[in-house]
């Protein structure tokens, strides 16, 4: 069983049979935010997309509590290990893969920029394509639209993809991505945690169904999307 639950903005859990893992967590100054770093002290591993401060908001403060491995681009797990001192950091970059709990982790590229909250460069934006037993599983993160996702990630079980626009791809370039993947499922992300990235979820899942032959999954904070529904359709 693999569970996927929506943290707010661009934060996930994802758990496994041999897994817990925080994608991008950022609760303490997020609006939206329900949890807090201290909750995840069974966390395994920790996922970073890139250095912008929504995303690594509470990485040190979940790290702190959990002591889980840190996977992100070298220049982000060499800032983790200087600045904070965690030394339980696998540093890649976009085309690696690495050993997830149970499965997999293939760093995928994402068009984005990336810098750290002191400045810093951080390296690559990336998404991730997760593997557990048959599901894969992409994790689009901040990014604009571009035809190698259906490389990288065509055919996934389920998708995850950012809708808010002005920082990523908003509902329409969404929809095109959708097409090109062709997931199972897609679920929407990095949208309604300020008003510059407000969207319409409901209108969302509606040009999915109209326009492509995916099932949206649209999640409150908090909910979980289970992929044992995956299988068979």
């Amino acid at each position: 069983m693999i569970k996927l639950t929506w943290l707010s903005h661009a934060s996930w859990l994802i758990e496994t049979a041999g897994a817990r893992i925080l994608l991008d967590p950022f609760f303490a100054d997020n609006p939206k935010a329900q949890v807090s770093a201290d909750q995840f002290a069974d966390a395994t591993h920790v996922l970073v997309s890139h250095g912008h401060a929504d995303h690594v908001g509470d990485v040190a403060a979940v790290l702190k509590h959990s002591g889980a491995q840190l996977i992100a681009t070298w220049e982000i797990a060499e800032w983790f290990k200087k600045n904070h001192g965690f030394e339980n950091v696998v540093a890649m970059n976009v085309g690696g893969n690495v050993a997830l709990g149970d499965g997999t982790a293939k760093m995928v590229p994402a068009l984005h920029s990336s810098s750290l909250p002191d400045g810093s460069y951080g390296g690559s934006a990336a998404g991730f394509l997760l593997k557990f037993e048959t599901f894969r599983v992409y994790f689009a993160c901040d990014t604009a639209y571009y035809s190698d996702m259906k490389w990288y990630a065509g055919g996934a079980d389920v998708a995850v993809i950012p809708i808010g626009d002005v920082f990523t791809m908003g509902i329409h370039d969404s929809i095109e991505a959708i097409k090109l993947i062709e997931p199972k499922v897609v679920l929407p992300t990095h949208y309604n945690t300020w008003p510059p990235i407000e969207q319409d979820a409901t209108a969302w899942a509606n040009h999915v169904i109209a326009e492509t032959d995916s099932k949206p999954v649209v999640l409150k904070v908090g909910e979980t999307h289970t992929l044992e529904l995956v299988r068979g359709l």
